[in-house]
């Protein structure tokens, strides 16, 4: 009787996973139909499950399910055994990149759910895999542009390119995959482009684009404006203006937001699509004896409200703190060292989904010990995927 409740069980998990693993049932397989032994849902699915639980590699994914093949074969559709390292290689290595990320689609918009009832920000930043050169191949390090959902702490997208100075290409790119309609999007100096600006704006979005050297006249121009209204203390001018103080450790931060409104003679108001404000944020630190200075401007077509500007500008922070650091410290991404550059891309892609279902989980527990507790306890494996526990 044990037995049989056992059983039923393990059939039910099956059928709760088989909705996470129907995601993929549209990803076309690119090997060969001869001897093809292993479902690709099903390599695609361990390999997920390996990197959540701390592989890095095919090698990695292989000898983790060595150690876990009762339950991936109780759970997953596996006539011919565990695939071996060179099956779960070959799939990896041949999957577009871009397809692969398409088939997370209805998973990321399950995971998404209500937000938070405010605007979503999504943020878009570049991070080199620094451990991903090949000097024997005249490549450099594989750069990843992304897009992350702030509130949530999700990734929604990613670009790879040859050259962090390919961002400006890359970007629109990675716009065409997110559905920007009715959201505020961040991006820093190198996606400050015209082009960038009307394709959010006609999107339906709202763009808080950094200004710096790299728009040269662009940036005299917003200095001088800002500079200009300044001697009067903004009087001419309709002006919003936040203060945030934070404090602890021995240093004292100030941030103060002023946001300006755009006259609509002024000229570049032609050249950027839907601009509509002067974003200025003024960094102040203490530490100690020692202070810290930075004046930051920002062009936006968001409507006065400073607050709205301020909430965008902190959130963009978050993707380099929250993400690329969390990245670097739970994966350790700037150590990793494959060169085949679709396997990377992949691989990448595995490790900040991975890092949202781990982000997703109530659990107190550091980012590091979730990920660890992912190889130890089975339950805990499948509740990070939203299952039940065995």
């Amino acid at each position: 009787m044990a037995a049989a409740k056992r059983t039923r069980k393990k059939n039910t998990k099956r059928i709760e996973l088989a909705e996470i693993v129907a995601h993929f049932d549209a990803l076309e397989d690119p090997r060969s139909s001869i001897n093809l032994h292993h479902p690709l849902t099903s390599v695609v699915v361990i390999a997920l499950l390996a990197v959540l639980a701390g592989a890095d590699g095919p090698t990695a994914v292989r000898k983790w399910a060595e150690s876990k093949r009762d339950l991936l074969l109780d759970l997953l559709d596996l006539p011919y055994g565990l695939p071996s390292k060179d099956v779960i290689r070959r799939v990896l290595m041949s999957l577009k990149p871009e397809a692969f990320q398409a088939c997370f689609g209805n998973w990321i918009a399950a995971l998404r759910g209500d937000e938070t009832g405010e605007r979503p920000v999504l943020a878009v930043d570049g991070k080199t895999l620094r451990g991903s050169h090949d000097k024997r191949r005249g490549l450099g390090p594989l750069h990843l542009v992304s897009v992350w959902l702030t509130e949530v702490g999700l990734t929604l997208g990613q670009v790879a390119t040859e050259e962090k100075s390919n961002e400006i290409t890359a970007i629109p790119e990675l716009l065409r995959f997110v559905d920007v309609s009715g959201a505020i999007i961040t991006i820093d100096a190198m996606g400050t482009q015209t082009a960038i600006a009307k394709q959010i704006h006609d999107a339906g979005g709202d763009y808080v684009l950094a200004v710096k050297g790299n728009q040269a006249g662009l940036q005299e121009r917003v200095i001088e404006y800002v500079d200009e209204h300044l001697q009067n203390d903004f009087a001419d001018v309709a002006v919003r203006r936040h203060t945030e103080e934070d404090e602890g450790h021995g240093r004292r931060e100030t941030r103060t937001y002023i946001q300006l409104s755009v006259p609509s003679k002024w000229k570049e108001r032609d050249r950027w699509a839907g601009l509509r404000t002067i974003g200025v944020v003024v960094y102040e630190s203490v530490v100690g004896e020692k202070e810290t200075f930075e004046v930051r401007y920002f062009i936006s077509s968001l409507r006065l409200g400073v607050k709205h500007f301020a909430r965008a500008v902190r959130r963009h922070w978050e993707i380099e703190n929250s993400c690329h650091w969390s990245l670097d410290v739970t994966y350790r991404e700037d150590k990793q060292r494959t060169r085949q550059r679709v396997i990377a891309e992949n691989f990448a892609w595995l490790r900040r989904f991975t890092l949202s279902l781990l982000k997703q989980h109530p659990g107190k527990e550091s980012l590091v010990m979730k990920r660890r507790m992912c190889g130890w306890n089975d339950n805990f494996l499948l509740q990070v995927l939203g299952l039940e526990g065995i």
